[in-house]
């Protein structure tokens, strides 16, 4: 189900006509009230704008860094390439009709709900998990570099091509490169290109990565691993805009927007002058610190669900469905230090073992079973201790707000939707 913010005065006619797309709506509100009372903007997944109201322009400016917008208003089209060029994902002329809305709706329902419990092929129904969701759709909607952080084998791939995949620059290219794999030598004929002739073996004059990804998105993965010489390179595309190939004599301007992944912590490594503080702060202008499998464990029977799926497939002769009980529980006690990835190296070799439609032990990794049977008790007890230590925190801050979630929220450092979720889950046991 969308979320949607509808910013008009024409906001409950535009509540009924969404009434049978199955969506909610924040409507009818005045403008200054709605943003007074700080909604956070991670609660939304659509806007819909009226250009008929005063300033709609500076509006729209803010509103896209937070979700898709479609905007709206009398036709005219200088209106409406205006309102395209600031950043607006749709546009619809008045009157709306029920056409226009449903096709407009389930466009960006297909694109922002593909999933039930995520995004593309990132999983996850745990309180990190959907925090990593919002800032996803924030990054989306802006055209801001961003830096993925986080232990190898969480997703981060993945979340860079779902920010691309989402993005107004969804349709043009995006390019990838693990900078750790390539040596330095290779790596700028590999970015930049090269021109015919600029050294041993250039027979002919090639495009860059970075050239190819001109109106996309480009990739660094492993961005932590360059040397300091290639960093004052990538600096430079990110200052201004321009790139040289090898062997070339000119400058070429490109448009790409860049995002960044990196396993290591780069501020320490930018303290011990491993990692320049300039290439830092241009690259981490958005964070999106992807949590490891062990910090959320409850996303684990979804993942396996999602994993069956989608290997199942390669068993010719019958049909995985899913883990039995048993194995689940062993899948639920292995710390995963290999993260997602390793959960899927598991779940594949599982599929190609097993002669039950369900999962059994016996077709797990001898390892795993050897881990599970020498877990001792006290994790479970641990954690119980961690959840209560927790609760009696929340509920202090509860205390100290008069009851007031927002304070509360604010008080612990957390956003009002993650503290609801928590009051939830206690108020559950």
């Amino acid at each position: 189900m969308l979320n949607i913010l509808v910013i008009s005065d024409e906001a409950q006619k535009i509540t009924e006509l969404c009434r049978s797309s199955g969506v909610t709506l924040d409507a009818g509100k005045p403008l200054s009230t709605v943003w007074a009372e700080q909604s956070p903007a991670s609660m939304y997944d659509l806007c819909f704008l009226d250009l008929d109201i005063p300033g709609w322009q500076q509006r729209l400016v803010e509103l896209r860094r937070h979700m898709p917008v479609i905007a709206f208003s009398s036709p005219d089209i200088s209106i409406a390439v205006e309102a395209m060029k600031l950043g607006a994902s749709d546009f619809i002329n008045k009157p709306i009709n029920n056409e226009a809305l449903g096709e407009v709706i389930a466009r960006h329902k297909k694109r922002l709900l593909g999933r039930k419990y995520g995004f593309d092929e990132i999983t996850g129904s745990s309180a990190p998990m959907q925090d990593v969701f919002g800032l996803i759709k924030r990054a989306a909607a802006s055209e801001s570099n961003v830096l993925i952080t986080g232990e190898s084998g969480t997703g981060k791939e993945l979340v860079a091509r779902a920010i691309h995949r989402w993005s107004p620059r969804s349709e043009r290219a995006f390019m990838s490169i693990n900078c750790s794999a390539i040596p330095d030598t290779l790596l700028e004929s590999e970015l930049f290109g090269f021109e015919k002739g600029s050294f041993t073996g250039a027979n002919y004059t090639k495009k860059g990565l970075i050239e190819l990804a001109h109106g996309g998105t480009m990739f660094f993965d492993e961005i932590g691993d360059v040397s300091a010489m290639f960093q004052i390179k990538v600096l430079r595309v990110l200052q201004e805009g321009e790139i040289m190939r090898v062997g070339g004599m000119r400058q070429l301007k490109v448009d790409v927007r860049i995002i960044a992944a990196t396993n290591k912590e780069l501020k320490p490594a930018c303290q011990r002058g491993q990692f320049r503080e300039d290439l830092y702060y241009r690259l981490n202008v958005i964070n999106i610190h992807m949590p490891p499998l062990r910090d959320r464990m409850d996303d684990v029977p979804l993942l396996v669900k999602h994993l069956i799926e989608k290997h199942a497939s390669k068993r010719k002769d019958m049909v995985v469905k899913g883990a039995a009980p048993d194995t689940m529980k062993i899948l639920m006690e292995h710390p995963y230090p290999g993260n997602v990835r390793e959960l899927e190296n598991i779940i594949e070799r599982a599929i190609s073992f097993t002669n039950s439609p369900d999962i059994l032990p016996t077709d797990l990794p001898p390892s795993l079973l050897k881990t599970s049977a020498t877990t001792s008790a006290p994790a479970p007890r641990l954690r119980e201790a961690m959840d209560a230590y927790e609760k009696d925190i929340i509920l202090a801050a509860l205390r100290e707000s008069g009851g007031n979630i927002s304070k509360a929220a604010a008080s612990l450092g957390i956003y009002r939707q993650q503290l609801q979720r928590k009051l939830k889950t206690y108020s559950a046991t």
